[in-house]
């Protein structure tokens, strides 16, 4: 009886350890990831990164999800982490979720971004030359 405990222990920790790793990878894979600076009006660092890390300003970046490319500007939902809502419907300003959208213009970044634009919703973002979803190449605006 003790070994069927053992074994049934051990099979349920593979399969939560399962789980977390591939809920890891799943949000690698995403990209539509954007970490940006998020330290208020007054700072002008324009700090975006497809990866975790700290602003130019030395504050940490903030997770969010492109929802919209218009231009050269990014519209990302503000919210949690993991979060894959889409813009409001009723109210342009914020995401599906109820947190708002910010505008993040990438001129300058360094990021490339998928700009094909009409009814396409790649939201695809990189911080490497690439395709979108889409299959066109992405952009990066100096």
């Amino acid at each position: 009886m003790r070994k069927v405990g053992i074994i049934f222990f051990i099979a349920f920790s593979v399969f939560l350890l399962s789980s977390i790793m591939g809920s890891a990878k799943a949000d690698e894979a995403r990209q539509d990831v954007l970490y940006y600076c998020n330290c208020g009006p007054e700072c002008n660092c324009n700090s975006v990164s497809t990866k975790p890390g700290d602003c130019k300003c030395g504050k940490p970046m903030q997770w969010g999800h492109v929802v919209k490319i218009e231009g050269d500007d990014a519209l990302v939902c503000t919210c949690d982490t993991g979060c894959k809502c889409s813009i409001d419907p009723k109210d342009a300003t914020k995401c599906g979720c109820g947190k708002a959208v910010k505008r993040i213009n990438l001129k300058g970044t360094g990021m490339h971004f998928c700009n094909c634009g009409g009814s396409c919703m790649c939201n695809t973002v990189s911080d490497k030359p690439g395709k979108c979803k889409c299959g066109m190449d992405l952009k990066k605006v100096d």
